[in-house]
């Protein structure tokens, strides 16, 4: 009987695995641009007006080294230039990790820590770009701490642990409080609940897009997720 129920249970365990790894392949690499887009459209200016009154200057010009090894890093999408992104090169220039552990408690240590989260994520080294995305103190703002936490919440998903990607996702959805990101992450969260049989669940956040994000791309589709659920 035992045996029966093992074997029983294996599709179903096998059936669960495949639609998480689903969600992953899906959304890993989308959400870590949506992160890099904002990083590199708003971050970089804070470290430009920091750079200009003379504070931290030091660990500012090493940041701006770093963050065109990044840019580039995104363009070219290598294994390599997030590599060189992360550790530096050979003429000196220090990378992210070099940056956040020499200047952990300045502004440019902090943000070093969120951009070597991000160079780790799309070098498929999940547990290291936990490590680093939870070092980051979020600037408090509607995008980037939000976008920081989504991040995160998928990087939990694809180190399968889903109750916390979910968590932090539902979270990363509440702080942004936009029709950008929130209904994004609210639909990433509603799929793993959904991959996890939890369809109630994932219908009040559907039907919080329905609600509240009606100016979102999201809300022209979110039907489909709503009829899918009930």
């Amino acid at each position: 009987m035992t045996d029966n129920k093992k074997r029983q249970g294996a599709p179903v365990e096998k059936e669960t695995q495949n639609q998480n790894e689903a969600f992953v392949l899906k959304y890993r690499n989308a959400i870590i641009a949506c992160v890099a887009v904002v990083v590199l459209a708003i971050v970089g200016g804070i470290f430009w007006r920091d750079h200009t009154r003379g504070t931290q200057e030091k660990a500012s010009t090493e940041m701006s080294k770093a963050q065109e090894a990044f840019a580039m890093a995104m363009q070219t999408n290598t294994p390599q230039a997030f590599e060189l992104a992360l550790n530096g090169d050979s003429l000196g220039h220090a990378g992210f990790l070099a940056i956040a552990s020499q200047y952990g408690s300045t502004k440019a240590g902090n943000l070093a820590n969120l951009y070597a989260g991000l160079c780790y994520a799309r070098l498929g080294k999940m547990e290291d770009a936990a490590k680093y995305l939870e070092k980051f103190n979020g600037v408090g703002d509607q995008m980037v701490s939000p976008a920081v936490m989504g991040a995160l919440g998928n990087v939990y998903a694809s180190l399968n642990q889903l109750d916390k990607a979910v968590s932090t996702l539902k979270k990363a959805a509440e702080k942004a409080d936009n029709n950008s990101l929130s209904p994004q992450f609210l639909i990433q969260a509603g799929e793993i609940l959904e991959s996890q049989g939890q369809k109630a669940e994932a219908l009040k956040l559907y039907q919080q897009i329905k609600d509240k994000y009606f100016q979102s791309a999201q809300y022209q589709i979110i039907d489909e997720y709503i009829e899918r659920v009930k």
